[in-house]
Order: structure tokens, then C-alpha cells, then sequence
């Protein structure tokens, strides 16, 4: 079977596998920075590509420790070229191919988000193209049209802050430390949603992006005022997200076409709030509802040695001059939105 090394380093999180074409995730190590970036309260990109450096190719060789494999025992070799913070990307890219280059063996660049979009295909080998997916992680919130690898129809995306990033603000703005999504989410569990007025940007308006830099805005306002607990305004807070997410899927399904499903992927993916409630509404719309393992929901390499896999089956290889991209829309034809829709 065609055997795909997978390196993984957009953003704080260094990473390898291997994965097997059946789906099977041989072997997986990763890294995570949060010592690194904790007394900063956010990802410092400096560090992180320092980082980065230090820990990819331990990780490479403790990968191949744990499958007793060797270099040559791979087909190719995905490395992600972007979008993300450039100091990291170009550390994974720069050893995907000289791994290539010393083994002769294919490079195959991924698009980081193409990664997370095509991982709900790894954990559910089932999943047919075309499917609707919310991609919500810390630069990301976009709902696309998945139609085929490398085959991207984007219906929203943020007009200003992604989700991922307002639960990290959020969590340093109350003091909850980092990373903040999973912070939160716990802080909220103790918590009352309904405690805190705070706005649904754009809810109910027909809208089809997101914006949620007005919500982080009225976070900070109520945590000013002393009047709300900690964990209030966290439940309050993610309440309030999820009625954004939910009314621009909603607006998705019924706007986007038929689909096979309905998928969510990225590191916010891992709320189970936000699980539950679009579980809920698939069931209002009697489609499917997959969603990957929690673990391959955050930053990882299997998704990018999967995203590699496919790309390798339909034969798109890269060449060694590929370079490395901080910006990599998965729908370059999309028009441009309001506000700083250079995000998307």
C-alpha cells in the first residue's frame, strides 16, 4: 500500500506521520509550544519557528522508531506550504525537501487548510464528495462547498476575526490562560449562557460571512464592568458563537446545494457545544453529520500526509522549486468581502 510522511508546522504545533492509503495512521508524534507561548498569552511567531527547527526532525525519526520503518519505505513526502505563520512554514517545507531530495522521493505541497478539509475523509472513509464544511480554527472561519480534492466553493468566510481567535482573546482577556479555545470551554461548563448580554453579529440578517470582532469587543466591556463571573461571560460567550455558526450553516444548507453531509473540521471543531449543536442541525436537515476525532480536529500530520495522499492518487506533484505561502485561499476565485477579507 502507498505509505505518505506527513510534516505539519503552520503555526505552533510541529508535527509528523504516516498514513497508510487504506486510511490506517501508522505512526504520529507531535510537539506542542505551549510553554513557549504561555507567558505571552498567543503564539509568538519568532518562537515558534525556533521551535519548529528544534523539534521536526526528532519527531521525523521517532515516527520511524515507532513504525520500524525506514526513508525509503515512504512514497512521498506532504509538507505543508501554507497559509500560516512563514518562519514555521518554512521550516516544515525546507525539510520536506531535503527528505525528498536525499531519499528521491516525490514532495507533494499541501495547502494547510485543505488538510483540515479533506481530514473528515481519513476518519470516515465513506464520506463522499460533495459536502458542505465549516472549517473553523484560529485564522479560519469559512464555510465552503467541497466538491473534489483541490475543488474549493466558498460560501462565507469572516469579515474581520475568526472564531478561534475571539475564544483565544476571550481566554486572555479573563485571565484563563493559553490556549484559550479549551479554556474556555471550560470555564463555560460552570457557567450560565444566558447571564451576559452579548451581541450575534450579523445574526439573522441573511449575511452570509461571519464577523465576531464586535463580540470580542463586548467581552472585554462586560469583563471592565466587575458585574459577571469569569465563567459566565465564557458560556455566555461561546453561547453566543454558536448562534453565529449555526445561522450561517443553516443559511449554507439551504443556499449551497445538495450535499453529503455536513462536516466541521479545524482546531474549533473540538468544542463539544459547537458538536452538539450542529449535530442538531443536521438532524433539522436529515443529512449527515461527521466530524474527525478530537485529535485530528487541532493542528496535526496525519491530515497533511492525507491531504498528500490524495493528491498523490490524482498524480498533482510538486516540483522542488515550490514555495513557501503565509496566504493560500482554498478558492482563489472568490470574490473579496468587506472588512479584512484578505483573511480568507
Amino acid at each position: 500500500m502507498t505509505i505518505i510522511l506527513g510534516l505539519e508546522s503552520s503555526c505552533d504545533e510541529t508535527a509528523v506521520a504516516l498514513v497508510r492509503e487504506d486510511g490506517h495512521v501508522i505512526a504520529h508524534k507531535l510537539a506542542t509550544q505551549e510553554t513557549h507561548h504561555a507567558p505571552y498569552g498567543g503564539v509568538v511567531p519568532e518562537i515558534a519557528a525556533r521551535a519548529h527547527a528544534e523539534a521536526l526532525m526528532p519527531l521525523v525519526d521517532a515516527v520511524f522508531r515507532e513504525a520500524e520503518m525506514t526513508l525509503a519505505d515512504v512514497d512521498a513526502i506532504a509538507a505543508t506550504a501554507g497559509p500560516g505563520l512563514i518562519g514555521g512554514v518554512m521550516v516544515g517545507l525546507v525539510s520536506g525537501k531535503a527528505l525528498a531530495h536525499a531519499a528521491d522521493k516525490p514532495l507533494i505541497a499541501i495547502n494547510h487548510l485543505e488538510g483540515h478539509a479533506l481530514s473528515p475523509r481519513l476518519a470516515d472513509q465513506g464520506l463522499e464528495f460533495p459536502y458542505l464544511l465549516l472549517l473553523v480554527s484560529g485564522g479560519h472561519c469559512q464555510l465552503l462547498r467541497v466538491e473534489g480534492v483541490g475543488q474549493y466553493c466558498r460560501l462565507a468566510t469572516t469579515i474581520d476575526d475568526a472564531a478561534g481567535e475571539a475564544f483565544d482573546k476571550t481566554a486572555k482577556m479573563l485571565g484563563l490562560g493559553y490556549p484559550g479555545g479549551p479554556e474556555v470551554e471550560k470555564a463555560a461548563r460552570s457557567g450560565d449562557p444566558k447571564a451576559v448580554p452579548l451581541p450575534r453579529p450579523l445574526l439573522g440578517s441573511g449575511e452570509p460571512h461571519f464577523s465576531f470582532a464586535g463580540l470580542k469587543s463586548a467581552v472585554l466591556r462586560a469583563q471592565e464592568s466587575g458585574k459577571y463571573r469569569a465563567e459566565d461571560i465564557a458560556a455566555s460567550f461561546t453561547q453566543a458563537v454558536i448562534d453565529c455558526l449555526i445561522d450561517r450553516t443553516k443559511l449554507a444548507l439551504e443556499s449551497g446545494g445538495p450535499v453529503s453531509a455536513l462536516v466541521v473540521a479545524g482546531g474549533v471543531a473540538a468544542n463539544m457545544g459547537i458538536r452538539s449543536a450542529l449535530t442538531d442541525l443536521a438532524v433539522r436537515y436529515d443529512v449527515p453529520f461527521v466530524a474527525p476525532p478530537l485529535w485530528l480536529c487541532t493542528d496535526n500530520g496525519a491530515m497533511i500526509a492525507w491531504a498528500g495522499m490524495e493528491r498523490f492518487r490524482l498524480g498533482l506533484i510538486d516540483g522542488m522549486d515550490v514555495a513557501a505561502r503565509p496566504r493560500w485561499p482554498l478558492d482563489p476565485d472568490a470574490e473579496k468581502v468587506r472588512g479584512a477579507g484578505v483573511k480568507a
